[in-house]
């Protein structure tokens, strides 16, 4: 898989290690002379230019590219190559880095954003989620904000606990894709039974997220 990064900074550089390491092509595209830090990640390409403009689009040749990942530290220049990645390249996947989250209601498809991570937001939900049994904690959202990741920690009040997962009536437009009990992930089977401590995985629209809480809390 092909994929440019636009910002090469401390995040932009942490994907590209990480994508090389698993044995992806990846190019890293900044304006800044100073981000030219070739050397930290040696086996990827760089190109000093500005993403946000489309001669420099065309020479990163974003026309063979698989994914692009905006990732810079300005929210208005991840927009912008989100939409020129879509729109002028028709490029299959487009990832980008919310630095503000007020304006995360922005990044969505009208943009060309296929999934919107924001650092700040994902925090939080992960710090939710390691003290909130009994709540529904939303990890993150993709597909143009038509469907999220949510997390639920059974209690001993859930109205769920001791039924099997077949016994569970889920909201329409919501699937269980993973039970996590201790350290141990279980692909969901009709006949697991759930138990107090249980971290369930829930892909949803966020329309069906109160519904879902109803069905999972307590009586």
């Amino acid at each position: 898989m092909r994929v440019v990064i636009a910002g090469a900074g401390i995040v932009g550089r942490s994907i590209a290690r990480e994508l090389i390491g698993n044995g992806h092509r990846v190019l890293l595209v900044d304006r800044a002379p100073a981000a030219m830090k070739i050397s930290s990640v040696p086996d990827a390409q760089w190109l000093l230019a500005d993403a946000c403009e489309v001669t420099s689009l065309q020479e990163a040749d974003l026309a063979d590219c698989d994914v692009v990942v905006a990732a810079t530290g300005d929210d208005k220049a991840n927009l912008v190559v989100s939409l020129l990645a879509k729109t002028e390249y028709g490029v299959p996947r487009t990832v980008a880095r919310v630095n503000n989250p007020k304006n995360e209601w922005l990044f969505d498809e009208a943009w060309g954003v296929d999934v919107a991570v924001s650092t700040p937001r994902l925090m939080t939900a992960l710090v939710e989620e390691a003290v909130s049994a009994g709540e529904l904690v939303r990890l993150f959202t993709f597909q143009q904000g038509q469907t999220s990741m949510a997390e639920f920690t059974l209690d001993e009040t859930s109205r769920v606990v001791g039924r099997t997962v077949a016994e569970v009536r889920l909201p329409e437009d919501t699937v269980l894709v993973a039970i996590v009990r201790g350290e141990r992930p279980i692909a969901p089977d009709r006949d697991d039974r759930l138990e107090a401590g249980d971290h369930l995985m829930f892909l949803s629209s966020p329309a069906a997220e109160d519904a879902l809480r109803t069905v999972l809390g307590s009586p």
